[in-house]
């Protein structure tokens, strides 16, 4: 049972968007590695931009740096 987590800063993703993103990370699974997509798992983690951290600094800090 393949288990794919992807993670995200939370921006305003639509519930469509992330649906999609799942419909095609289990298509992925299906084409390359010949899994099942019944029993693919892909779940979206959303994180606050305050709590991921790049290069030392966080993406509220960096995204506010580059304004």
């Amino acid at each position: 049972m393949p288990y794919v987590n992807v993670r995200i800063t939370r921006e305003g993703a639509t519930a469509a968007q992330k649906a999609e993103v799942i419909r095609r990370m289990t298509q992925v699974l299906v084409e390359v590695l010949g899994k099942n997509p019944e029993t693919t798992v892909v779940i979206v983690d959303e994180v606050e931009p305050d709590n991921w951290g790049i290069g030392g600094r966080t993406v509220t800090v960096r995204r506010r740096e580059r304004a």
